[in-house]
């Protein structure tokens, strides 16, 4: 099938990870994923929950979208006095994609909060919010490390992360809204750099699907991830040096 930006079935839409873009936040960047664009900040404070083991810190996150965006004005969560469903489970997805990433004896008493807000949403918000999220992490982390309060990084491995789904009984990578709109399996993916799943979130929204379609899937999204972190490697190397 032609899809609807000329893409290849396996091809990642253009991405673009821009560090720094906010003065106060201890890390921060804008992710850019075709039409969909992310605003990453990472903020550092001293004390870790009640929860949290003697000694150890604890990363977390939050999720919003903007009023506009997407196609209608949505209204914020704020005005409705809560958090919408769907925004509590995103946030709760990409603070456990950021843990697996990082030591958090070696983080020491503190807690870092990933603050992702939705500027343009055009599919895969959750999945570029992993992504940009773990680059705001490691700038904060890094700032950390550079003014003597840590050691040295206290980050175990990366992480990423992209969607796949059928549509029209083909596996595409990196589905955008009107793939993703009348798709009949989505599957968000979030790895490791040493390729280890984190979390695996796959929906039959159409029909059922397959072990076999389902590890197809997996592997596009492999594929994808691996991209994306060479991407992360290139902007965080650029910005450590």
């Amino acid at each position: 099938m032609v899809r609807v930006d000329g893409r290849r079935p396996d091809e990642l839409r253009p991405v673009e990870i821009i560090p720094n873009v906010n003065k106060f936040a201890e890390g921060s960047c804008l992710i850019r994923c075709g039409n969909t664009q992310v605003l990453c900040t990472a903020s550092v404070a001293e004390g870790a929950p009640p929860h949290v083991a003697e000694g150890c810190g604890w990363v977390t996150a939050e999720y919003s979208m903007l009023p506009r965006a997407n196609r209608t004005r949505s209204r914020r969560d704020v005005s409705k006095l809560k958090l919408s469903p769907r925004s509590a489970e995103i946030q709760r997805l990409i603070g456990r994609s950021l843990r697996a990433c990082v030591d958090m004896r070696g983080l020491g008493e503190r807690t870092i909060t990933v603050d992702c807000d939705v500027l343009q949403g055009d599919g895969g918000t959750r999945t570029a919010s992993v992504t940009g999220g773990f680059v705001a992490l490691s700038l904060a982390l890094w700032k950390l490390v550079q003014d003597g309060v840590l050691a040295q990084m206290p980050l175990k491995t990366c992480v990423a992360a992209v969607s796949a789904g059928i549509v029209g009984d083909e596996a595409l990578l990196d589905l955008c809204y009107e793939e993703d709109s009348g798709a009949q399996v989505d599957l968000n993916c979030v790895m490791t750099g040493e390729g280890e799943l984190v979390e695996l979130q796959g929906t039959g929204e159409g029909r059922p699907f397959t072990v076999a379609e389902q590890r197809s899937l997996v592997d596009l999204c492999a594929k994808g991830i691996g991209a994306l972190q060479a991407i992360q490697r290139q902007v965080l190397g650029g910005e450590e040096k």
